[in-house]
């Protein structure tokens, strides 16, 4: 398909930043451009700044004269919309608001030849609901530019349900003439960038939301270690906190307000506070104010440990571990430092994941009492490999790891709803957002496995909606682990619900207490419970008694998902911080050994993301079954 001739005029309508951008583009692409803007002298002044432009472009060599003198013959204000009759090609560039869009379109469909190519940059609005009431919705595309648009190489072309595809082929074309980098997209909400970035700035404002990590530090570490060109808090300075935070809220509102998009409270705050950014003089920053230092282990001297592993040093990459004594470094894997290490006497301290090639700083957690010497040995083993060295509290996922996952996931999430391939949402996030990589590649370097076992572990610990791993993303896990998604796997998943179901409508006290079964599969149950007024004592502590009942349901489900009846022989629980009234309390099972008519299964209890009790329960076999089989039904 060729592109649109340069003998063809392009319309723009909205002279604002984004629409002086595309008409400039437009004009350096050789063709005349008429700019049009309802606002009067808005267009004229548009172009003025245009020049200005062009004018400094000169000056500093990057543009002859010659050439900034022909662009600017190219571009013409307009005074009415009928001044754009004879265009084959108009850009909208006006306010993201569906109402004005539509009528704007009924407007260009009236004036506008019946050949001619309408698009529409919005950022996130329907494609299909702007073109809706147009009597010939086909010609109608998005074509959304990314800010500035002289500068930035990413186009978004965006296919409704009713776009021609010789329309989009078209336009794909000419955004390729243009010297831009077209990528293809499905009219859904968000489209490629918007949609998979959510994760960038919500799990950072997640942290900061949980008062355990400070926004210097969560920023560094996505820029010394992640390779992020900005951190996310830095980044939404930029932008603006309110078109930020009007991005996450259509997406939100568009998925029907999935929890996976849900926007921050926090950000929420700043807007309505007037602390919009760099805009303002003050966000997560203030301008008049130095910038805080992210928080940085001092220098450990002194120790000369000796330090062996199997795979190799590299926290680029999962599958490794160093050890020195009682101390093991692994990366993290989405559980906490306090899982990883159990009871026993020495410390896992987990190692965030690093993304630069020569990151210069690393994150670490280590379970909440580990021995101090512990954790300086792992600090020392990093700070002599060049790192500085951030100690984090013992978070699910730490920083970098759970925000490049949840990135991943976004990425495979797209695809597999069809908004664009594997390659354009690549593309898409490298130019448009200027991320390191692309996130679908992040998932096939780390191991969607990985990446899966990432957001099992959050959604344990903090929101099972939130992270809740789609069935494409578990499927590639399983590929992963070399476990097809084949009938068989999908038949003992079946079975462990029926058999969980038959169960749980037995336990008449577990329901009573309010408890829900969250998720459940062969051997692993999630269940949770709202503390009530009725379970704490006279301190306002949720009673011992009620979390360890808690733990040994989850205990007995995940037993009873093979679908043969167990009873619990014996059970050791470790209390490690309160409940109180209003919590919700999410216990995760996992059996970790099973043999013959015995089995143990360890269950973690989480409060927001910190572990409250750990639970670990041994099972035997008794005769009979919870659900019948398949063929016996």
């Amino acid at each position: 398909m060729d592109a649109i001739a340069r003998s063809v005029p392009v319309g723009v309508v909205g002279a604002g930043t984004m629409g002086a951008g595309i008409a400039q583009v437009a004009a350096a692409a050789g063709h005349e451009v008429r700019v049009y803007d309802a606002a009067g002298g808005a267009a004229a002044a548009a172009i003025e700044a245009i020049f200005q432009r062009l004018a400094r472009a000169v000056d500093k060599g990057r543009l002859l004269a010659e050439e900034a003198e022909d662009v600017a013959t190219r571009l013409h204000a307009v005074e009415t919309l009928e001044d754009l009759a004879g265009c084959g090609l108009v850009i909208e560039a006006v306010v993201e608001d569906l109402e004005v869009k539509r009528a704007l379109f009924a407007g260009l469909e009236a004036v506008c030849g019946p050949d001619a190519v309408l698009a529409t940059n919005t950022s996130s609005l329907s494609v299909d609901a702007i073109a809706g009431e147009l009597a010939h919705p086909g010609r109608v595309a998005g074509l959304h530019f990314f800010n500035p648009a002289p500068v930035l190489p990413l186009v978004e072309v965006v296919r409704g349900a009713h776009t021609d595809a010789a329309v989009a082929e078209l336009l794909v074309a000419t955004a390729t003439a243009w010297g831009k980098t077209p990528v293809r997209a499905a009219s859904t909400p968000g489209f490629v960038v918007n949609r998979v970035a959510r994760p960038f700035y919500g799990e950072a404002f997640r942290l900061l939301e949980s008062g355990r990590v400070d926004a210097a530090t969560v920023d560094a570490l996505l820029r010394e270690s992640g390779g992020f060109r900005m951190g996310p808090f830095e980044l939404a300075d930029l932008i603006g906190h309110d078109v930020n935070l009007a991005v996450s809220r259509s997406v939100w509102e568009a998925f029907g307000r999935d929890p996976r998009f849900m926007p921050s409270v926090l950000q929420e705050r700043l807007v309505a506070d007037g602390r919009l950014g760099r805009k303002t003089g003050r966000g997560i920053y203030a301008d008049d104010e130095p910038r805080p230092a992210p928080a940085t282990a001092d220098p450990v001297t002194g120790t000369a440990a000796i330090w062996t592993g199997t795979g190799g040093f590299d926290p680029s990459v999962p599958g490794w571990t160093m050890s020195s004594g009682d101390v093991e470094l692994r990366l993290t894997d989405g559980r906490t430092a306090a899982q990883h290490t159990g009871g026993g006497p020495g410390t896992v301290v987990l190692v965030d994941l690093t993304l630069d090639r020569s990151p210069a700083r690393v994150g670490i957690a280590a379970p909440e009492h580990a021995p101090k010497e512990h954790v300086e040995a792992a600090v020392a083993f990093l700070q002599g490999h060049g790192f500085a060295v951030t100690v984090l509290p013992d978070l699910p996922g730490l920083v970098v790891a759970r925000t490049v996952a949840t990135l991943a996931a976004a990425a495979a999430d797209a695809v597999d709803s069809g908004v664009a391939t594997a390659e354009d949402v690549d593309t898409a996030m490298r130019l448009g957002v200027n991320y390191p990589r692309g996130p679908y590649d992040w998932g096939d370097r780390l191991g969607w496995n990985w990446v899966a076992g990432v957001l099992d572990a959050l959604a344990a610990a903090e929101d099972p909606g939130r992270y809740r791993v789609s069935p494409g993303l578990r499927r590639r896990a399983r590929e992963a682990d070399g476990r097809p998604d084949d009938p068989e796997v999908r038949e003992r998943d079946d079975l462990a619900r029926r058999a969980a179901d038959a169960m749980w409508a037995d336990d008449a006290a577990s329901q009573a207490l309010g408890m829900t079964i969250e998720q459940v599969s062969a051997g692993h149950a999630v269940v949770t419970m709202r503390v009530r007024p009725d379970m704490v004592n006279g301190h306002g502590i949720c009673h011992g008694g009620l979390v360890f009942t808690l733990a040994d349901s989850a205990f007995a489900v995940a037993c009873n998902t093979h679908n043969r009846r167990t009873v619990a022989v014996g059970a050791d629980v470790t209390f490690l911080a309160p409940a109180r009234e209003g919590d919700l309390l999410r216990a995760v099972a996992h059996e970790r050994y099973r043999s013959g008519r015995t089995g143990i299964c360890d269950v973690a209890v989480y409060r927001d993301g910190v572990t409250i009790a750990e639970f670990r329960g041994r099972s035997r076999e008794i005769p009979g079954t919870l659900a019948p089989d398949e063929e016996e039904t």
